[in-house]
């Protein structure tokens, strides 16, 4: 798996935990976010990329900021990519 894939991987776990915490079905959020339910479950999956306005769009969704939204994904990251350095 690329480390690119790997990040999304992590983010959509995260993304998941954040939902579920919250009790929000994935059609919900995506109700919410005003996006599809298949593109939430792409994200929770791993296999979506998610654009800076999507995660806007999420976090206002799940009531939290994006950096709430994105916390512990810098940690992960630079262990990711700590070879490039």
């Amino acid at each position: 798996m690329k480390k690119k894939d790997d990040l999304l991987v992590l983010f959509g776990e995260q993304l998941k935990n954040f939902r579920k915490d919250r009790n929000i079905s994935q059609e919900e959020l995506a109700f919410r976010a005003e996006l599809d339910r298949t593109y939430i479950s792409g994200l929770e999956c791993g296999k979506r990329n998610p654009t800076l306005k999507i995660l806007v769009k999420l976090a206002i969704s799940l009531k939290m900021s994006p950096s709430e939204l994105l916390k512990n994904l810098h940690s992960i990251a630079e262990g990711l990519y700590a070879e490039n350095k």
